[in-house]
Parts: structure tokens; C-alpha cells; sequence
């Protein structure tokens, strides 16, 4: 059985939704770890709903990014994690994580890379207009929102309700991510950095 870990910031709905595809036996995997840079995030609750480890952890108690990423390296390591899944973790990757795990790091985001990087990608879409959004599955690099292109879904929203259409992003992000996490796993996708 593979073994992932999943990074996030927030609620936590992406790891929700990984987590029980696992459980439910969808994906031939286990989450054996949260990573999460806000300790007071719903999603640490959520891991010990599933009884997954967690390691919560505030950047600002930290001399570097590259002393608190050295220590998350030596829990992947622990844990014997295969797959990184960042599932809103809202901190650039840095060359400590990346080196070590290049290749391995997947993200979730709510647009059509490579257009409307960064934080607020659906406020940024509704404001510039566009009827076609979309979610991509993309490896992590060293750039914002970068890396190669694994999956992407679209949909059409003609509305301009953010809450609406993150409900849609939601609805398309979930199974999506699920999808591709599963054929990454059985080496149905290749995709190097």
C-alpha cells in the first residue's frame, strides 16, 4: 500500500476527500501524514478524525524556511512517504523540500494553469471576466504555480458569486485530484521534473 502525505493551510477539505478515498479503498494508499504551517487549522483536526499523525508546526518559531523544512524531510523520511499531495498549503516549496522529494510533490489548484497563479486564483478569474474555469493537478518546482502540467478540468460559470463558484472548483478539485493521485501511484501517469 502506498503511502502519502498531504500539506495544507486550512480547512483541510482536500486531505478530507484524500483521506476517504483511501479509507474507502478508491486509492491503494494510506495518509500517513499531515504537514500543516497553522496549528490552529481546521485540517489538524480533521487528521486526528482519521487518525492520521500530524505534524503542526509554525514557521515563524523556525531561524529559516530551511530549518523547518529539513525537520518536515526527516518526518516524510520517518513515515516513509512515496507522494506529497499539497492540498491548499499556502508556503512556496522550498530547495530543502524540493531536492529532497523533486519529482514527488503534486498540487491542487483552483485554475487553468498556467493562468491566475497564486493565493487568490478564483477572485482573479471572476474579476477578469472568464466563462471557462478549471482546476489543474501540477509538480511542484521551484516557481509559483509552476511545474509541469499532470491534469487538468474545466467548467463553465456564467455567474459571479466567489462562494458559488468555489463550491464548483470543490466539486471538480475533489475527484480530480483523486483520479490523478491514483494513477501516479500505478504508474499510469509519468510526468518528471
Amino acid at each position: 500500500m502506498h503511502r502519502i502525505a498531504v500539506f495544507a493551510s486550512g480547512e483541510g477539505t482536500n486531505f478530507e476527500a484524500i483521506a476517504g478515498a483511501c479509507e474507502q479503498g478508491v486509492l491503494d494508499a494510506r495518509v500517513v501524514l499531515l504537514i500543516c504551517d497553522k496549528p490552529g487549522a481546521r485540517a489538524v483536526e480533521r487528521a486526528a478524525a482519521h487518525g492520521v499523525e500530524c505534524f503542526a508546526f509554525s514557521p515563524r518559531e523556525y531561524a529559516s524556511k530551511a530549518d523547518y523544512e529539513r525537520e518536515i524531510v526527516a518526518r516524510l523520511d520517518a513515515a516513509g512517504v512515496e507522494l506529497v499531495c499539497l492540498a491548499g498549503y499556502m508556503r512556496i516549496v522550498g530547495e530543502t523540500l524540493l531536492e529532497t522529494y523533486r519529482g514527488r510533490i503534486i498540487n491542487v489548484h483552483p485554475s487553468l494553469l498556467p493562468a491566475f497563479r497564486g493565493a487568490h486564483a478564483i477572485e482573479q478569474a471572476l474579476e477578469y471576466g472568464v466563462k471557462v474555469f478549471g482546476v489543474t493537478i501540477h509538480r511542484v518546482d521551484a516557481t509559483l504555480d509552476g511545474g509541469p502540467i499532470i491534469a487538468q478540468r474545466a467548467f463553465e460559470y456564467y455567474g459571479n458569486d466567489s462562494a458559488e463558484l468555489e463550491a464548483l472548483v470543490h466539486e471538480t478539485e475533489y475527484p480530480l485530484y483523486i483520479e490523478t493521485i491514483g494513477k501516479l501511484l500505478n504508474g499510469k501517469i509519468i510526468c518528471e521534473l
